[in-house]
Formats: C-alpha cells, structure tokens, sequence
C-alpha cells in the first residue's frame, strides 16, 4: 500500500537486530571461541531478514 511505513519499519528493525546478533557473535567468537551453532543461527536470521526485504521492495 503506497504511504505505509509497517512493512519498513518491520524492516529495518529486522536489519538492526541481524546486524547486533553478528557484532555479539563476533564479540563471543573473539573471547571464547567459534560455535558453530551461533554462526548458523546468525545465517538463518540474515536469510529471514533478507527476505523480509526482498518482499517488502516487491510490495
């Protein structure tokens, strides 16, 4: 719908939460080690974000 800001808004705070979860599994990775797990589910939350926004631009 032209004017809504729902679908950025959503958006963006995807973004920024998938741009915290990697500077916390950097952070974690730094001064304890890698997990493998952390890095996987840091990758299925930048694909959700991903296509978050590749839905978004198509709407």
């Amino acid at each position: 719908m032209p004017g809504s800001t729902n679908g950025s808004n959503a958006t963006k705070t995807m973004g920024a939460i998938t741009v915290g979860g990697l500077v916390l599994v950097t952070a974690y990775t730094v001064a304890l080690g890698s997990n493998g797990w952390l890095w996987f589910g840091w990758v299925v939350l930048g694909l959700i974000t991903l296509g978050m926004v590749v839905t978004t631009k198509s709407t």
